[in-house]
């Protein structure tokens, strides 16, 4: 995982893991991203990779809304945004997730599974950490685009 340096900024709030916090979380993580400095197309695939996530917490980690909490940690500087997402749910293992067949017809495809396809298509790094003492930690970062 690539560091964030320590002369970074960091911010982090816990919200109910709920629907309705999505936009509370999505205004979060889009304040940090601008704050970064990435460009619009970053920023909005940002929003839409931890949506995606938090929306995956709530469901598959929770079983449900109102069963827990989604602490949000951003870490931001001049090169990129690192988010952090924990909770107390459920683990899962992402390895078992197999890739979606995006090729296939939508009458074929399997159910689910595309959440974490587009995760690791928005954000230039995705990692899982899961143990009991520091729960559900799901890394994702996002550079800023420099122009060479």
């Amino acid at each position: 995982m690539n560091n964030i340096p320590s002369s970074s900024r960091t911010q982090t709030l816990t919200f109910p893991a709920q629907f309705e916090s999505l936009l509370r979380i999505g205004e979060f993580v889009t304040r940090a991203a601008r704050s970064a400095g990435l460009d619009s197309t970053a920023v909005y695939a940002v929003e839409m990779a931890v949506d995606e996530a938090c929306t995956n917490i709530i469901e598959h980690a929770y079983g449900g809304e109102g069963r827990g909490e989604i602490e949000c940690t951003c870490q931001m500087n001049s090169h990129a945004l690192k988010v952090t997402l924990r909770d107390f749910g459920s683990s899962f293992d992402p390895s078992s997730v197999p890739e979606p067949n995006i090729t296939a017809s939508l009458e074929e495809r399997e159910a689910g599974g595309l959440g974490l396809f587009l995760m690791r298509k928005l954000m230039d790094e995705v990692s899982f950490e899961f143990t009991p003492d520091s729960g559900n930690v799901l890394t994702m970062v996002k550079r800023k685009e420099t122009i060479s």
